[in-house]
């Protein structure tokens, strides 16, 4: 039972989103309350693939390792006509040099699930189940919230209220924000079965014929695997559908026979694309599908909400903390809404081809889109461009009022991700990485050029003096095994550069001198760190 009567974050829902708000503020010393009206964690698969982006955010929270050893990767995509093989794209390191990860995970959103309940558990945070918001009120300082658990009602106040509640939130409800949309017309089914005569290890199969489609992706356990596909239209209004009834179906599609050794999961559902008219109203933030949903195209749901959580995360428990100005929290729907609305476009079209009816369509999806994509694999540059777009490590705040780019350099930007790139370390003699740097909570200044000890020692004694701990500060001098860096920057001979790295990861400030009144600008004024921290 909740005993407070009042807490500075209440998080209202606890599936991936909610759970990675909570361990970011933990990360930060911001212990909140997180509920969930369900009973318990799920035991449903739901989503499956975790992309790169998201295996980075789970590496800097120290909990990588489990999520790779209990995952698969995915090894191919076949694309099937009338159960014969058109086109096969290879997977397996696709994103070779661009992150740690280089692939795409498959990994149930339900050990997702736990592995951030083992974080919260390990930071002495419970979800409490069982718990439903009834109400929510709120005034320009504080929210009033209602909660029912069992036949108790609760009232609860609350410095800020986060909806991490899927898709009929009701702290959207709430709050009255529309979630405009719409729902796609045809009816579809999901299954996670054990199929003993069919062995694909790590092959995501596309079956495409006259009757529909349907696909198939290997879960990481022996011979199970999800299918998802649509209902054939007969079926479309039945509600006591099985799995044996689409069974017929299902073989006319693939052309196969398939034996189905065990079931754990079944269910029918219309697909939505909908997005919240606004992420925030005034001590209220939606996060993940209470702020967005689409199709399950490319694997982009879950991973999306991770990256909401992970971005309002750290700008809400520094104003937590007394160390940023409330504004700061104004850069979350600024940077989070675009990204959603681009994703949203991007799948509504992508899906409405593989489902469309109409018959030229049809013909251009039968005949030419596996022979396409089958030469697009085969151009390095094409095929980087789309590893970069799936696992979302493309994703840039350039056009955010939180960065500042005073630089020359025209291929990163402030505002990107921070590159992944081996690093070595030539005092240390080991290799470790950029994105190893930013390991820590807080800010990271990352200094790249030749620079004396008592500039070094300065930069040192101005972090200590002025920001403590809120910046972690690392040094690179041009060496012949770190070149790739300076080039990739674009940093000339006897140049120096300043790159001011955000909590999430991404650039804030990159500059072509080491100033420290710029910086100290840039860090006060624009990102509105307070003094003395």
């Amino acid at each position: 039972m909740i005993t407070q009567q009042h807490t500075q974050v209440l998080i209202v829902g606890a599936g991936p989103s909610g759970l990675m708000m909570a361990a970011q503020l933990l990360r930060y010393g911001v212990q909140p309350i997180i509920i969930d009206s369900k009973q318990g964690p799920t035991n449903q698969s739901k989503a499956l693939a975790v992309q790169a982006r998201s295996l980075e955010i789970y590496r800097q929270m120290g909990i990588v390792d489990r999520a790779l050893q209990d995952g698969k990767q995915a090894a191919s995509l076949t694309f099937n006509d009338e159960g014969k093989p058109v086109a096969k794209l290879l997977l397996t390191d696709i994103g070779s040099q661009q992150t740690p990860f280089p692939f795409v995970l498959l990994y149930q959103q339900s050990k997702n699930e736990r592995l951030l309940l083992d974080f919260l558990t390990q930071n002495c945070c419970p979800v409490y189940w069982n718990t439903t918001l009834t109400g929510l009120t709120q005034t320009e300082h504080q929210a009033k919230v209602q909660l029912q658990t069992d036949e108790k009602i609760l009232t609860l106040n609350c410095d800020w209220v986060i909806g991490a509640d899927g898709t009929h939130s009701a702290v959207r409800k709430q709050l009255s924000i529309p979630f405009i949309g719409d729902t796609y017309g045809n009816v579809y089914f999901l299954a996670d079965i054990e199929i003993s005569n069919l062995n694909v290890v790590g092959d995501l199969q596309f079956y495409l014929a006259k009757y529909g489609f349907t696909a198939f992706i290997p879960l990481p356990e022996n011979n199970r695997y999800r299918i998802i596909g649509n209902l054939p239209k007969q079926d479309e209004e039945r509600e006591d559908l099985q799995l044996e009834d689409i069974l017929p179906h299902l073989n006319n599609v693939t052309r196969l026979q398939l034996n189905v050794a065990d079931q754990y999961w079944f269910t029918t559902y219309r697909l939505h694309h909908r997005m919240a008219d606004n992420f925030r109203k005034q001590r209220c933030f939606l996060i993940g599908d209470a702020a967005h949903i689409h199709s399950p195209v490319g694997g982009q749901g879950m991973n999306t909400g991770l990256q909401d959580a992970y971005n309002l995360g750290w700008k809400l428990a520094g104003v937590l903390n007394g160390q940023i100005n409330e504004h700061i929290l104004d850069s979350y729907a600024a940077e989070r809404m675009p990204v959603a609305q681009k994703l949203l476009k991007t799948t509504d079209k992508a899906f409405k081809f593989i489902v469309s009816g109409n018959w030229a369509i049809a013909l251009l999806r039968k005949w030419f889109m596996p022979r396409i994509l089958q030469w697009a694999w085969g151009n390095s540059d094409l095929r980087s461009s789309f590893f970069k777009v799936l696992s979302q490590i493309s994703i840039s705040y350039r056009d955010s009022q939180i960065n500042l780019h005073l630089s020359n350099s025209t291929k990163i930007k402030a505002g990107d991700r921070l590159p992944y790139f081996k690093v070595y370390d030539e005092k240390k003699q080991q290799e470790t990485d950029l994105h190893e740097w930013c390991s820590k909570p807080g800010f990271t200044l990352i200094v790249l050029g030749n620079l004396k000890e008592l500039d070094l020692f300065t930069l040192a004694k101005w972090i200590t003096q002025n920001y403590g701990r809120l910046i972690n500060f690392f040094y690179l001098p041009p060496s012949t095994r770190n070149r790739e860096i300076f080039d990739a920057f674009e940093i000339k001979e006897s140049q120096k550069k300043a790159l001011i790295i955000r909590p999430d990861m991404h650039i804030g400030l990159l500059n072509d001198v080491v100033d420290i009144d710029m910086m100290d600008n840039y860090l006060k004024k624009i990102i509105g760190i307070k003094h003395n921290n």
